[in-house]
């Protein structure tokens, strides 16, 4: 018998069990984590040293970043935002620093740090971590509740979930009358195979992509892969576009403006301008933009300009030609690919039935949720954490 049960050792777990004990220590918690160890996406977030949080501090400037759960962290962030996230690791020993991106690690740059600060908590606040606790099904008394493992069963006056992305924690809760959004991948790379990018793995360059008959655009660093491309860019666009991609089978076109916001018009017009200006170079040799030779000679060979041409001999028609590879390239893309280890999903428990005051669930009293069990997402950069922290401070507000 528990005053609280945590069912899920990850982030959002452990935050909210040590959160809630500093608050009340007189309250009996445990955290029920199903595998053998607990704490295993911090341990390899952001390449193993912890994306902690964003160095973004305005509530209404943070929201932005959540394609879905925008609208319903704004209060939450008021609460609890980034400055508060520093704050709190400062306080349990733990210095974040902040790089050039905004993006905020462990001075460390060890996610142990995180495990081990979390971990020396829960054993000063003598918190009960139980591993190999698979959750079956948990029931609801008149004032308590029931929760079936495969080797126990536990009781407790108020029950948080913050399992994350586990599909059969989503169908216990779908059983007692919770609605779940379908979950699609989100935070994912596209699959291209082009002449123009092969061979260019690597390289990168500041770009705005569309995708084709849809209204889903970013603009970001594009970094091209051995599978097709990847970067900022593109991974924002994957998040915005999560359900309308996965309806697409992630077969559609995408439309890149390899000079981001210059318009066709524009790069017509500084084409005849380099024409004049440089007529005896080769027109292959060297890029006039902001990105990399080897894409500008790929750009230029695909606007059927030979390696040899000279800027003065082209021709208007090669001249419109380069401008469409410039501002108007399009590519197939068949197909994603998981970015990293960061796989987020877009889905979970409908943000209708949340109160986000207190991360209660409106349909059964006594029952909170944190982190990515319900229908939020961010893109990468700290925030998908920095949502499990605001979650699990606020359940722990409303429940100690």
């Amino acid at each position: 018998m528990y005053d609280v049960i945590i069912v899920g050792g990850g982030a959002a777990g452990f935050f909210t069990a040590i959160n809630i004990v500093e608050k009340n220590p007189k309250l009996k918690v445990a955290i029920l984590e199903r595998g053998k160890t607990v704490l295993e996406k911090v341990r390899i977030s952001g390449g193993g040293r912890c994306n902690v949080t964003h160095a973004c501090f305005v509530p209404s400037e943070l929201v932005q970043f959540y394609p879905r759960g925008e609208k319903e962290l704004r209060g939450p962030f008021h609460q609890f935002c980034s400055g508060d996230t520093i704050e709190w690791f400062e306080r349990h020993g733990v210095e974040l620093k902040i790089e050039d991106d905004g993006r905020m690690f462990p001075t460390s740059d060890s996610s142990q740090t995180i495990i081990d600060c979390f971990l020396g908590a829960t054993q000063k606040l003598k918190i009960d971590v139980l591993t190999s606790q698979s959750v079956q099904s948990i029931f609801k008394g008149t004032d308590y509740w029931k929760v079936a493992t495969n080797h126990d069963t536990f009781s407790c006056q108020k029950l948080v979930m913050t399992t994350g992305s586990n599909p059969k924690m989503w169908d216990v809760l779908a059983a007692i009358g919770h609605t779940i959004v379908p979950p699609v991948p989100s935070l994912f790379t596209f699959n291209i195979k082009d002449k123009r990018i092969a061979n260019l793995m690597g390289i990168s360059a500041f770009a705005n992509v569309k995708v084709k008959n849809s209204k889903l655009s970013a603009s970001g660093p594009l970094l091209i892969t051995h599978w097709g491309m990847s970067g900022p860019g593109i991974l924002r666009l994957s998040a915005w576009g999560a359900i309308e991609l996965f309806q697409k089978n992630y077969q559609f076109a995408i439309v890149v403006n390899w000079l981001n916001d210059v318009t066709f018009e524009e790069a017509e017009e500084e084409l005849k301008e380099l024409k004049l200006e440089h007529s005896k170079k080769i027109v292959s040799k060297k890029s006039p933009f902001e990105f990399p030779n080897r894409l500008w000679e790929n750009l230029v060979l695909a606007a059927e300009i030979s390696e040899e041409t000279k800027w003065a001999d082209l021709t208007k028609k090669q001249l419109t030609s380069l401008a469409n590879q410039l501002v108007n390239a399009e590519f197939q893309v068949n197909g994603k690919s998981t970015f990293k280890e960061e796989f987020v999903t877009a889905g979970g428990i409908d943000l209708k039935e949340i109160n986000f005051k207190t991360m209660e669930s409106k349909i059964h009293e006594n029952l909170h949720f944190a982190g990515e069990i319900v229908n939020i997402d961010a893109i990468t950069g700290g925030f998908n954490f920095q949502n499990a922290w605001t979650g699990g401070f606020i359940v722990a507000e409303a429940v100690s």
